[in-house]
């Protein structure tokens, strides 16, 4: 292959396509990491009403709430209300991580 010849690939190949590509994949594991979060708030949540050591089930939901608001917070998300209401997440779990429920101010 002579140098015009790579020189005219160059020109074809298009960097765009490789980033678009990349940030394609990135959005996904992004996507796929707060998904998993979700999931172990969800099993930590359940495992609270089971019988056993209450304070060890509610240490694992303090630990998985705080993980998963922090992938939250990581990809632009600074709001946790809709998801604290829509996980059922207790105040008890809240309370552990500092976090106070609150009225809205009239």
């Amino acid at each position: 292959m002579s140098l015009r010849d790579s020189l005219d690939l160059i020109r074809m190949v298009r960097p765009e396509a490789g980033t678009a590509a990349l940030g394609h994949e990135i959005l996904a594991e992004k996507a796929s990491s707060l998904g998993a979060a979700e999931r172990q708030v969800t099993e930590a949540i359940a495992t609270l009403s089971q019988p056993g050591d209450h304070q060890a089930h509610l240490a694992k939901a303090r630990t998985a709430v705080w993980g998963y608001f922090v992938q939250r917070e990581l990809l632009g998300f600074r709001g946790h209300a809709d998801v604290i209401r829509e996980l059922s997440i207790p105040p008890e779990v809240l309370a552990g991580l500092g976090a106070v429920s609150r009225k809205p101010a009239r």
